[in-house]
This record gives structure tokens, sequence and C-alpha cells, in this order.
């Protein structure tokens, strides 16, 4: 039995009656078939509108084409003939620019219809529709800078989110520190917020070390002494030559430095997640993203975690494996389930959704094109194989025995677009807007032209609607965000707390309770600071200033609660270890690998090593051992561990020799014998 309804519960008045006018006639002219007249229970009348049609302009001659002549509408185009910088200044795609002048004339348009209701509409009953993706983008940068928030359920691909290519390309430089392209676009995103002449300086201070390279043997000529420019990270993290790197640059090679040992030492999720903490990630793109992009642009970033620890299933993850899993695409992106604003959708998308106002983009297209290179397939569902397979070079010349079954393709294909076109007209409650631009070719068969006499022009805003005001229900893009932060403490001033009542203290947490000695503080803090100690040339001994910044100082006190003098004794032993005779332990160029705070496991025990390098000029590995005491040599302990951290490192590295040693604040470097081994 089939059970068939024509009453809808949906669609105003007004919207049926177009759709059945609309299908009716094509129905009446043979396009279409098995359409009978619909009913509704709606008793509202609604309304079908269309947009004015955005005008083509005049086409452009070959002398202006090549020019570059501006097409966009209110422009003012260059003289024809005027010469284009095609290194500064992109060629004028005509499709583009009118696309978007139709997307901004229908997002103004929209505005005004949400500030003229009084609140009644709002955007979240606002549903924009497209033939294709590439409208919607459009669409939302248009409404983002009218304040309008706008999504687009279907674009899932989270490699595809700016915010989230931004830590794409930091992950890709941190792994492959010769991508200048990657760490270019990290300077300028909000991590860093570089401006074009940082850039200009990193490159300038590549090309001068590069040509100092090249002369450095006089024995060689320019041309036989031709080395590989330095990649930008390398002379970033390296040591720098007067003038010093402006305040962007130098907090980016600091925060690049440790990111890029936490990025080679632990799991990608791991080093993403302290990344975030240690630079304010989502606070950094906060602060810049329009209102209504926000709350997308956190989750986004919130969603890139949650695919580093999805990834394999969290084992044996590495920053490339993400970098290549986001690249490859069939990442989702998360979507709003309660949005707020616009939907934005593809026709084939939107079945089984609705909304208050629908807009349909793009209605007047032109005729399809013959396809060429394709394959036709004339199979019946009711028959066991196809009737017919066809490798076809091209539909405009087809061979005689496929012309019926080609003229069968081509109809069912016309089926199919009256059958989208049903599908966007109904997805309206109320009312309906169509858009278009004015095509090339006119095509009798377009949405446009069956919908033009049944549609009234749409009604102007009023010109208090049309003003810079917010939308009802919503925040204006120009609304700074305004990041809530505790008051400044200073270091020389305590802070004054109630004290704890340690007798009404829980019993399992005084059990716990283990308060740090303030010995103990103060050794954490030299560690610290040396975790943050860049590899540069060493400055001279009493420039503390070059390696901590005050910023970095202030954090590690307050991190470990330690009092001004108290901080500077850490400083002070921090100074004394890196300028003592472990001071190359920081040299870049004696080095060949270094790593701070390295975890290992070995018998079952987790180790984790202070600093761990390889020397260039010997390959020996080194374990280097933090000490706050003068002689840790004394204490067996200590060497056992020691001992137990190079017997790790040579099962690692077999056949290489693994040396460690104490650093001590008195500067001394006491490496253990290696017969004790």
């Amino acid at each position: 039995d089939v059970l068939s309804c024509d009453h809808t519960h949906r669609n105003a008045q007004g919207v049926v009656a177009v759709v059945n006018a609309a299908l009716l006639g094509a129905q009446a002219a043979h396009e279409f078939d098995g359409f009978r007249l619909h009913t509704t229970e709606s008793q509202a009348p609604g309304a079908v509108w269309r947009l004015p049609a955005i005008a083509r302009p005049p086409k452009k001659s070959a002398q202006d084409q090549d020019a570059g002549v501006s097409a966009d509408a209110g422009a003012d185009a260059r003289a024809p003939g005027a010469w284009r910088d095609t290194l500064s200044t992109p060629r004028t795609e005509t499709e583009d620019t009118l696309r978007a002048l139709e997307c901004r004339q229908a997002a103004r348009w929209l505005v005004g219809q949400l500030k003229g209701h009084g609140g009644a509409l709002e955007p979240k009953d606002v549903m924009v529709l497209a033939r294709k993706r590439e409208p919607l983008g459009l669409m939302q940068k248009e409404l983002a800078a009218l304040g309008i928030a706008a999504q687009q359920p279907e674009k899932t691909e989270l490699g595809e989110m700016p915010e989230v290519q931004d830590l794409v390309a930091l992950l890709d430089v941190l792994v492959s520190p010769a991508h200048n392209l990657s760490l270019a676009r990290v300077l300028k995103s909000p991590l860093f917020g570089a401006t074009d002449d940082d850039l200009v300086d990193l490159a300038l201070r590549c090309r001068t070390l590069h040509r100092q390279a090249r002369f450095s043997d006089a024995s060689q000529t320019p041309q036989d002494g031709a080395s590989q420019a330095p990649a930008w990270l390398e002379v970033l993290l390296g040591p720098h030559a007067e003038p010093p790197l402006g305040p962007v640059l130098h907090e980016a090679a600091r925060a690049l430095l440790v990111w890029q040992t936490w990025v080679h030492d632990l799991p990608v999720h791991d080093a993403l997640s302290k990344i975030f903490d240690d630079g304010d990630v989502l606070a950094r793109y906060a602060a810049v993203s329009p209102v209504v992009q926000c709350s997308s642009v956190l989750a986004n970033l919130r969603a890139l975690l949650h695919a580093a620890l999805q990834l394999d299933g969290g084992r044996y993850s590495t920053a490339y494996s993400l970098v290549r899993a986001l690249r490859a695409g069939g990442i989702s992106a998360p979507v709003q389930a309660e949005g707020k604003g616009v939907s934005l959708l593809t026709i084939h998308g939107a079945k089984g959704l609705e909304a208050s106002l629908v807009l349909l983009l793009d209605t007047d297209a032109e005729p399809p094109r013959s396809e060429s290179m394709g394959v036709l397939v004339d199979w019946p569902g009711e028959d066991p194989h196809p009737r017919k397979l066809v490798f076809l070079a091209s539909e405009s010349r087809p061979p005689a025995c496929v012309v019926d079954t080609l003229a069968h393709d081509q109809a069912a294909r016309a089926r199919e677009e009256l059958n989208a076109l049903y599908v966007a007209l109904t997805r309206a409650r109320h009312t309906l807007v169509i858009s278009s631009i004015v095509p090339h070719q006119g095509h009798a068969g377009s949405w446009w032209k069956r919908l033009l006499a049944l549609a009234q022009d749409a009604p102007q805003p009023p010109a208090e609607a049309a003003a810079n005001t917010p939308v009802a229900g919503h925040v204006s893009s120009v609304t700074p965000v305004v990041l809530r932060t505790l008051p400044t403490l200073s270091l020389d001033k305590k802070l004054a707390l109630a004290p704890v009542d340690r007798a009404q203290a829980a019993p399992e947490m005084r059990a716990n309770e283990e308060p740090d000695s303030l010995e103990s503080r103060i050794g954490q803090a030299m560690h610290r600071l040396l975790e943050w100690r860049p590899l540069q040339d060493l400055p001279a001994p009493d420039i503390v200033s070059r390696w901590w910044t005050a910023a970095q100082s202030a954090r590690v006190a307050s991190a470990f609660t330690l009092e001004p003098d108290q901080m500077a004794l850490a400083e002070t032993m921090a100074l004394g270890l890196v300028a003592g005779e472990g001071a190359w332990a920081w040299e870049l160029q004696a080095l060949s690998w270094h790593a701070n705070e390295v975890a290992l496991t070995f018998g079952g025990r987790a180790l984790r090593l202070d600093r761990l390098v390889q020397r260039r000029d010997t390959q020996d590995w080194w374990v280097l051992d933090f000490k706050s005491t003068s002689a840790p040599q004394a204490q067996p302990a200590l060497c056992a561990q020691l001992l137990e951290y190079r017997a790790a490192l040579a099962r690692i590295y077999p056949g290489q020799r693994v040396r460690t040693a104490f650093l001590t604040p008195q500067g001394r470097l006491i490496e253990l014998p290696q017969a004790s081994s």
C-alpha cells in the first residue's frame, strides 16, 4: 500500500502557494510528474520576496583584462591600460566580486529584518541556503562584519579552521625547523601578534648570517662557498647580534624554545596542553576573535586537544602524526547544538530542517554545461545488472547508440534539480527570500525565472533599522572582550590572607599534606629557571636579564611562594650553575642535541633527567644533574641515581659514550668516573 500526504503543518499559506505554482507549472511543461496540490494547516499568510538581482558589469576588453581593471561594483576602476603590479595587486575576479556583493546585500537586508521586528525575529530563526558551500563562507564573513553570529553545521573538517591551522603550523615548525612559512604564520597569529616589520627583521637577520657564512672562508669564492640560508627558527633561537630582538620576537624565542622541548619529549596531547597553558592560547584567541565567532573558535581549539588525545587511541602518537591527520581530513570540527546564530547550509544538508525565514542564494544559475570524460550507467533498480555502461568522452557529441540513454539521464538530472527546489522552498515556515546574480547566459529553467513572477520585491528596512545598533538578543561585534584577571601583586608586598584553621581541616587533607621546605622550594625555583635558559652565546655572567625576564622571575616566585630575597638566591644559584664549568651545555655551537626534564622508564621506574645533551665535537652524551648543594658527589644516594640515568641512556644508545656529571651553584662540573658504571 502506498500512503501519501499532501497536507503540511509547517509552511505558511503564501509559501505553499508558491510551491504549488512552481511545481505544477513544471509538471505542465512535462519537466516533472507525480506532484499533487499541497495544502497547509497554517493560517499565517506568509511571504515570498525577492532581493534585487546583482547586475553584471559590462564585459571587459582584452586590454582591460590584461591590465587587471577592477570590475567591483562601487569601486574605482583603474584607467584602461593601467599597469598592475602582479606581486602586490591581485587580479579581480568578476565572479568572486559578484558573489561577495550578493552576500553583502543579503546580509544587510537580514540585519534590517532582525532589527525591524523588535526582537521577534532572532538570528537562530534564519536559515541561508545555497547549492554549494562557497557562497556560505562569504555570507558568514558578511554577517560577522555586521555583528551577526552564523555557523555552517556541514563544515566539519577541523583542519580547515584558521585557528586550528595556526596550531598545526606551530607543531609543524617545532618538528621541522626549516619550515619558514609555518613559523611566519605562527608569529603573525594571535599566539604572538608579530607585525610585518618583525618578520622583515627576522628575514634580514637570516640574510646577514647567510652572507657571513658564505664569506667566512677567505679561500673560497662566493660561488664555491655558497651555503644554504639558515632557517628562521634557527636564527630566532640562536645567538643574537646587535641590535637585540624586538619584544615580540624575544618573547617568541623564549616560548618556542620551551615548547620545542615539550613537543620532542612529551606525547602530543601533553605537549599541546602545556603550550595552551604556558601561552594562554584560549585567552589570546578570545581577545582577538569577533564576539559572534568567539565561542566557535574556542570550541575548535579545545577540539584540537581532544583530537590529539584520540589519535591512534592515544598510543604512540607524535606531533607530526597529528599534523598529518589534520591535513588529511576526516577529523570533525564541533558543531554547537544550541547555536543562536544564522544557519548556513547547502540544500542537501537542510533536508528535514526548517526555519521561520529562509533565504536562497544564487538562484539564477546558468544552464548546466555538457560533461566530458564521464561514465554513463543505465541500471534500473529492478535489474540484476546494468543494461549499459558507457565511457563517454563528451556529452555534446554522444554516439548514436547512447543518445536515448543520455537524454534519459539528463532528464533525471533536471528532475533532481526540481526536487532540490522543492526541498529549499519547503524549509520556510513563514518567509521565503530569493537572491540572484544576473548570469552570463540566461536559463529559462533557473529557480529565479520560475519564482520571479510569484515573489514580491523585498521591503527595504527603515532607516533606523539600518543604523549601527545592536540586533535584539545579540552582541555587537565591536563589543570588546574583557578578560578577567586577578589584581597584580608586587613582590615586595604580602597578600593578607585569612589564617587556615588546621584543626578544622579534613583528616585526609592533613594526612596528605607535605609542604615543601624553603630549601626545597628555592631548589625547585632554580630548576625552573634553568629549564627556561635559552641556547645562545654566553653573555657576561652578571647579565641575568638576558636569560630570565622580570616576568619569568615573578612567575617562578609566585609558583614556589618565595620572597624577593629568596628568589634572588634562586637566581644567583642558577646563574652560578650556567656560568661555570658547565656553561658549554647551553652553547648553541657546542651541542648537536639538547633537552630539559627528559622523562625515561628504566627497570619499571620512571626517571626524569634534569638536562641531556650531546656534544657536537665528540658525540658524547652527557647527563647533567642540577644540585643546590656544593658536594653532591659525597652522597651515595645521589651518585646511585645518576649512575642509573647512565645505565638507562646506555641501553638507549648502545655503543655510544654516556657521561654523567653534577652541576653545582659554585660553578663546578663534577663528573662521575666511568669505572663506576
